[in-house]
């Protein structure tokens, strides 16, 4: 178990993405995987308020509805529910007349008091920082939310929410939802990590597997009549990106272990690094998943992929 930040969110160091639920699952699939999750010691569920809007005849907070009705009947205990705000059809953007609204319909959808980690979604630049941050904090003071995260904000503006955050007296981030994984290293490792190392803030990276890249399932960039999703995870089917699946399932073999565990495993070994956000569309999908929260590398392994994944940093 790890905590979040300097909170006391005390979570298992891989969260399900709910992204799936409602597009790639159906609710029957999405409670037998939320039931394996939860079976296998998972407590750290992330959804936001926008999935999935984008499969047609949706209108948007279908995951959140789906966990929602899983929650209601399981009644489990011991979960952290994180969420987001920000593209939701009807609550686009992060004015406080629209996050206060949208964070009320969360709570509606998903049957609960209180939301444990309530990110910004996306950064909104036509609503001022200083609005935004207000409106989480009241939110917090409200006990509608008992902590606020970022998602997809550059370092400087995660800078400029702390100090604003600081000198209002309200509610500070404890984490930052950045897309991060073997393939895609440069934005983070280069100005996000920095800041999360200065303030104490934890890491929960999105696209953990890159679309299902690193699972070692894409092996090709024609990617036509796989699944709705295989075409994120087939371009990184480069030279570059097959050299990666390979040193994977050379590591995999010598742990008895997947491609995907491997894959989590090196991210969670990442400073900062707090809980991964991996899917499953699938009951069968999730016990990989759960293997790469106790999955230890060795030192030389996370150098070995650490450098067969490399990139040039940005000159400065």
């Amino acid at each position: 178990m790890t905590l979040l930040g300097r909170s006391d969110l005390d979570v298992l160091p891989l969260s399900l993405g709910g992204n799936v639920f409602g597009w790639t699952a159906d609710r029957d699939a999405s409670f037998e995987i939320l039931d394996a999750f939860t079976a296998g010691g998972g407590n750290f569920i992330d959804t936001a308020d926008g999935y999935s809007a984008w499969v047609q005849g949706n209108s948007g907070g279908e995951s959140e509805t789906i966990i929602g009705e899983w929650l209601a009947s399981r009644n489990p205990a011991g979960l952290t529910i994180a969420t987001k705000v920000s593209t939701h059809p009807e609550f686009r953007g992060l004015s406080a007349k629209n996050i206060r609204a949208a964070a009320e319909a969360s709570l509606k959808r998903l049957g609960v008091d209180t939301i444990d980690l309530y990110y910004a979604h996306f950064d909104d630049a036509e609503t001022p920082l200083e609005e935004t941050v207000a409106a989480f904090g009241q939110l917090v003071t409200d006990g509608l939310v008992r902590h606020t995260a970022v998602s997809n904000y550059s370092a400087d503006r995660i800078r400029s929410w702390i100090s604003i955050a600081q000198d209002a007296g309200t509610a500070l981030p404890v984490a930052i939802q950045p897309h991060y994984n073997l393939v895609h290293r440069n934005d983070v490792e280069e100005s996000i990590v920095p800041v999360a190392e200065e303030f104490g803030l934890s890491l929960v990276p999105y696209y953990a597997l890159a679309s299902g890249f690193l699972t070692g399932k894409y092996r090709s960039t024609d990617a036509s009549g796989i699944s709705p999703r295989a075409g994120g995870a087939a371009k990184y089917a480069t030279e570059h990106g097959l050299r990666i699946i390979d040193e994977l399932e050379r590591i995999a073999g010598e742990h008895d272990a997947s491609i995907t565990s491997v894959s989590l495993a090196w991210l969670r070994a990442q400073p900062t690094v707090a809980a991964p956000i991996a899917s499953a569309s699938r009951v069968e999908q999730v016990p990989d998943l759960l293997a790469s929260a106790t999955l230890e590398l060795t030192a030389d392994e996370v150098r070995a992929l650490n450098a067969v994944s490399d990139w040039v940093p940005a000159k400065v």
